[in-house]
């Protein structure tokens, strides 16, 4: 496939949300190319929790039993002090078909989404760079970079789903407002012996920082940490020291070989607006935050089949009135995601010895609240947002 002079809606990105996107709009039968930098796709999986919301806003686009095979089923999501349990969430009393929260790696999620736009006889058009976007009255003029060299594309509506560093966004002029945290984060895929179960999410406070450990397919673990300092490649050794300082005390685990490791820094930054007249912005271009609780590709997922839909009435009612209304809520439930976010990650990251103890009390008497409970299980879930 070659890429057209003029199409109604341009995406850019195929990532999580670009797909999403691209397939709810094949579905509602509204034109559209999507395109994407790459020449392949995303083969690291740096996101690897699907929620129920994700999962319950996926099902009409027929999906949900693909993903359910691929991933695994995890129930529960407990905070632990080394070896000592402070906060238990259990997503099986979740009001939803799915009481988990479902670990696939992000590469099978896109995989996933990819065969279903391919069903519907489409693609993504690929080593297409988008190198200058400029709105005039009918829309946007695209200059797109291929294997051909520099082409011109007319779209009514140019949609920035390529990432925080979003070259539509900064094009159009979007305020990208927030900051960074000083932590470097570790990420490691491993095999190892580890001696808790596997139907288990643990975050561990520890006073040498935080850990995440996860479950993930294929009888691996996810493991991630902040660190001062990271190695470009954490190894072995690294990893092993983390679990050793952060994990149970008793039996931190033994790692036997890493799948696959990197490091990243983490920002929580939202743009000033995700509507602006013919651009709109979805997922990491419209929000970034840290990983905690893993939001992140949720709501980005769930920011593309909302706009698939407003994009859908929009066309039907010659009107942009429901692209504005789902900018609005959006950004909304985006804000909201960005604070719960940094507010869980600057409780993990506590440095002094007082502050850790406060914390760890704080958490410990929340855990025996059923009401806190339920109300974290529908945050973390992303059901609290079923109206959005």
């Amino acid at each position: 496939m070659h890429l057209p002079s003029s199409t109604d809606v341009l995406l850019v990105g195929a990532g999580p949300s670009g797909l999403a996107l691209a397939l709810q709009l094949a579905r509602a039968g509204v034109p559209h190319v999507i395109i994407d930098r790459q020449p392949a796709g995303e083969n690291a999986s740096r996101a690897c929790v699907v929620h129920a919301g994700t999962l319950e806003a996926l099902e009409p686009l027929g999906l949900v039993p693909e993903l359910l095979a691929r991933g695994i089923q995890v129930p529960i999501f407990r905070v632990r002090d080394r070896g000592r349990a402070l906060l238990t969430i259990d997503f099986r009393n979740l009001p939803s078909r799915y009481p988990y929260t479902l670990m696939l790696p992000q590469s099978d999620t896109e995989a996933v989404l990819l065969v279903g736009l391919e069903a519907h006889g489409e693609t993504v058009l690929r080593s297409c760079d988008p190198k200058a976007v400029r709105r005039d009255t009918e829309g946007a003029t695209v200059a797109v970079r291929d294997a051909e060299g520099e082409r011109i594309l007319q779209a009514r509506y140019v949609i920035g789903c390529d990432g925080m560093h979003s070259v539509v966004r900064e094009q159009a002029g979007i305020p990208f407002e927030g900051g960074s945290y000083q932590e470097a984060f570790v990420l490691a895929d491993v095999h190892m012996e580890w001696p808790l179960s596997r139907e288990e999410v643990t975050p561990f406070y520890s006073p040498a920082g935080l850990m995440v450990v996860a479950p993930i397919p294929e009888e691996r673990y996810r493991v991630v940490a902040t660190v001062r300092k990271a190695p470009a490649v954490p190894t072995i050794a690294d990893v092993q020291a983390l679990l050793d300082t952060r994990g149970p005390a008793i039996a931190p685990g033994r790692v036997r070989d890493i799948v696959w490791s990197s490091r990243f820094h983490i920002h929580h930054r939202l743009a000033q607006t995700f509507h602006d007249r013919c651009v709109l912005v979805v997922g990491d271009a419209a929000h970034v935050h840290s990983p905690a609780g893993g939001q992140g590709m949720n709501t980005g997922i769930q920011d593309a089949i909302s706009l698939g839909n407003a994009m859908a009435s929009a066309f039907g009612a010659g009107s942009a009135q429901s692209l504005v209304n789902w900018a609005h809520d959006r950004r909304r439930v985006a804000r909201r995601v960005v604070r719960l976010t940094d507010r869980m990650t600057r409780a993990a990251t506590i440095g002094n010895k007082t502050g850790q103890i406060v914390r760890n009390t704080i958490v410990e008497l929340a855990g025996h609240v059923p009401a806190i409970r339920r109300a974290i299980a529908m945050r973390l879930s992303e059901l609290s947002e079923r109206a959005a």
